[in-house]
């Protein structure tokens, strides 16, 4: 397919790239844009390694063609990065009660895992840790086991809270 003008939001910027429309979400995020922390596993929406919000949903960008995602909202593992740095943090909260919990093991999965959870906080800010399982079950990990990434999880809901994080649904607005 010929190349279109594919305009959308990134991570809060205004971002416009010509690209065939057909190329999935996930390639145009790290070939055009160079954002790396999306990962390849599967490329079958399958493992969750990929996971990224548009319009404060989890999606698997590997399954989304870019021409989808014009005129929409996209937040990647970069923006809840940057958003924790804004806020004077050294990374975002969620992402710092991943490690703090030893919920990084080799870190492949850990973008997707916090994508996922991150959507889920921002819909319940108290999840159960049943519903923290049932958010993390697109994703996959090998190394570090569900149990740790749960703790980190139910860990940063509480940080959240106690930081007033309210006006941190970056992904949804």
């Amino acid at each position: 397919m010929k190349e279109q003008v594919i305009a959308f939001e990134l991570n809060g910027e205004k971002v416009e790239t010509y690209t065939d429309p057909a190329l999935s979400l996930l390639h145009l995020l790290r070939s055009r844009f160079n954002l790396l922390g999306t990962k390849e596993g599967c490329g079958r929406g399958e493992c969750g390694a990929c996971t990224v919000l548009v319009d404060g949903r989890a999606v698997n960008s590997c399954l989304v063609p870019a021409g989808k995602v014009r005129g929409r909202k996209v937040y990647t593992i970069e923006g809840v990065t940057a958003e924790g740095l804004l806020r004077g943090a050294k990374v975002h909260p969620l992402q710092e009660a991943f490690v703090e919990s030893g919920a990084v093991q080799c870190g492949f999965c850990t973008p997707g895992m916090v994508m996922s959870t991150y959507a889920l906080l921002n819909d319940n800010p108290s999840p159960s840790p049943e519903e923290v399982r049932e958010a993390i079950s697109g994703n996959l990990c090998r190394c570090s086991g569900y149990k740790q990434i749960e703790e980190a999880v139910l860990e940063a809901a509480q940080r959240l809270k106690a930081q007033d994080w309210q006006d941190r649904n970056s992904g949804k607005t």
